[in-house]
């Protein structure tokens, strides 16, 4: 049975990883770290096909330790018992270094267990993680180790490993074998950051191409056929999730339509209707608030016209509530005036509510019963001064005016009608 590409073409020294230079460039201080022989605990965050096995396996080839490869999504705590003892016999004489995958898969139990084994020096712990490892990994574990962050590979960088993965293609065909120019820089740009997406792209590529004349071809028109949509990153219940709505967010709030209608698309691509539209009402009322009023209002029908619809057609709509929340004025005033008031309540700043703002059907004490509330629409204008906060609040301000043209009309008005600066 052929060693699957993937495997074949795994790098052995660093200088042959693609990707990671702010890691692994000479200087470096990961690269420093590994050239030096440490026995550092280490934990590897980011997303897969970026090399952090390919690390973990470089790291154990220079260290006296008896390398062991646990997967959390199967491994149980008995599989880590097993392994651990093995330390101080001819199996692992200098101790056990450990390369668990997917971390976040052990529950909290089942990663304390690791904590006693790592403290007296005879387990080196390498864990990798494509989820956050601070909201993830129990935090003594975290005390305990070293984070290094691995990023998506760049396409030029991604580019290094298909050329080297078509070459060995090339040495183990049985007929000669050839592509068109662009077939390398097709796949690794559409690869998404993803090294062993791209290999495997490679050796699909491989295996489907159809021989004529004696000799296989490989074309840009298939390479895009294997590539289709490989670019997309998403996870509905992982990080690639929240950063794609945090960037629709941030790219609406800096008035950015380009962007928005890029991350939205994103989302829709991968089939997800719901998040974007929940979110966009978000921003409407959150990041465009008082400066346009009316643009919650269009959301929300641009929001029921997608649902009505569905994929694909809900994207129209939702472009639109996209484009125009972005070009929208934007005042966050009345989310920063709740999040105030709230922080206050908070405090335990409350107070009883003012007699004259009471419901009047409670007045039943037997005492003066008479509420004194002023009725606005009795008065000109439809306004009168009188306190509605609790007297230990009653000099808070939580609304601040914004200083877009519907505020500052607003103030204008109220401003001449109370005759004082609001």
């Amino acid at each position: 049975m052929q060693q699957p590409l993937a495997d074949a073409i795994r790098p052995q020294t660093l200088d042959d990883v693609v990707g990671q230079r702010h890691l692994l460039a000479p200087g470096a201080v990961l690269r420093r770290l590994i050239e030096s022989g440490t026995e550092a605990n280490m934990v590897f965050y980011g997303p897969s096909g970026t090399g952090k096995t390919t690390v973990a396996n470089i790291i154990a080839a220079r260290t006296h330790k008896t390398l062991h490869r646990l997967n959390a999504t199967t491994a149980s705590l008995q599989d880590v018992k097993d392994i651990m003892a093995d330390v101080g016999t001819l199996m692992a004489p200098g101790g056990v270094l450990l390369y668990l995958d997917e971390i976040q898969y052990f529950n909290k139990k089942q990663q304390q267990s690791l904590l006693e084994f790592m403290e007296n020096g005879k387990l080196t712990l390498i864990a990798s993680t494509t989820e956050n490892p601070y909201f993830y990994v129990y935090s003594a574990l975290l005390s305990r180790s070293t984070v290094f962050e691995f990023k998506a590979v760049p396409p030029e960088e991604a580019e290094r490993a298909v050329l080297r993965a078509l070459e060995l293609e090339r040495e183990r065909a049985a007929l000669p074998l050839s592509w068109e120019d662009d077939v390398p820089g097709q796949i690794a740009m559409a690869c998404g950051g993803d090294v062993r997406k791209a290999i495997n792209a490679v050796e699909l590529l491989c295996q489907a191409a159809v021989p004529a004349e004696g000799a296989l071809h490989l074309t840009g028109e298939d390479a895009a056929q294997l590539a289709q949509r490989s670019a997309m990153r998403y996870d509905r219940d992982g990080d690639a999730h929240y950063d794609i709505l945090s960037a629709l967010q941030k790219s609406i709030r800096g008035s950015d339509p380009d962007a928005a209608v890029h991350y939205l698309g994103r989302l829709l691509e991968a089939g997800d209707l719901l998040s974007p539209c929940r979110r966009l009402l978000v921003i409407a009322a959150e990041d465009i608030g008082l400066a346009y009023p009316m643009a919650i209002a269009i959301t929300k029908a641009c929001v029921d016209a997608a649902v009505q619809l569905g994929l694909p057609e809900a994207r129209l709509p939702l472009a639109e509530a996209a484009v125009l929340l972005a070009t929208a004025p934007k005042s966050n005033t009345a989310h920063n005036a709740i999040i105030a008031a709230m922080d206050d309540l908070r405090r335990g700043k409350t107070g009883d509510i003012p007699r004259h703002l009471q419901n009047v059907h409670a007045d039943t004490t037997g005492f003066d019963n008479r509420q004194h509330y002023l009725y606005p629409h009795d008065f000109p204008h439809r306004w009168v001064e009188q306190q509605y906060l609790p007297d230990a609040l009653k000099d808070a301000h939580y609304y601040q005016w914004g200083d877009n043209k519907t505020e500052q009309a607003a103030k204008a008005y109220w401003e001449r009608i109370k005759g004082k600066p609001l």
